[in-house]
């Protein structure tokens, strides 16, 4: 029987897959300006994104062999949206536009708005000015 009063406190790691670390390293870190927390060379980025939030970056294939993990890995480009600090909504887009990449759709939710964008692998990545999900 479940124990209805378990809750969950959050998503701890969110995971993309990547062809070209190098690449990938150079945008999240750079364009994007994550902070790089650790790394497994030719297999995995790691980056804090906020207080209890980490985005892993993995090789598709290094990841499904497995190892000490069970394997695992994705094909095709994922999706993960991230939330703008408050007040950096603007700055991030105008960063991103001045590195060069390409805003793909402006979107406006009933709680605010983002705009979707890829990273060099094809990810589809989204930025949103607040939480725009319902509560």
């Amino acid at each position: 029987m479940e124990d209805s009063s378990a809750q969950f406190a959050g998503v701890l790691e969110t995971s993309l897959y990547v062809r070209d670390l190098d690449g990938a390293a150079a945008f999240y870190g750079e364009v994007l300006g994550l902070r790089l927390i650790g790394e497994e060379p030719g297999r995995s980025l790691f980056y804090r994104i906020a207080s209890g939030s980490l985005l892993l970056l993995f090789v598709a294939e290094a990841t499904a062999q497995g190892g000490s993990l069970p394997g695992h890995g994705a094909s095709g480009p994922g999706h993960c949206c991230l939330r703008a600090s408050q007040g950096c909504y603007r700055a991030l887009r105008e960063r991103l536009a001045s590195a060069g990449v390409d805003i793909e759709h402006d979107a406006k939710w009933p709680a605010g708005q983002s705009f979707f964008f890829r990273d060099p692998d094809g990810n589809l990545l989204e930025i949103a000015e607040c939480d725009i999900w319902p509560r």
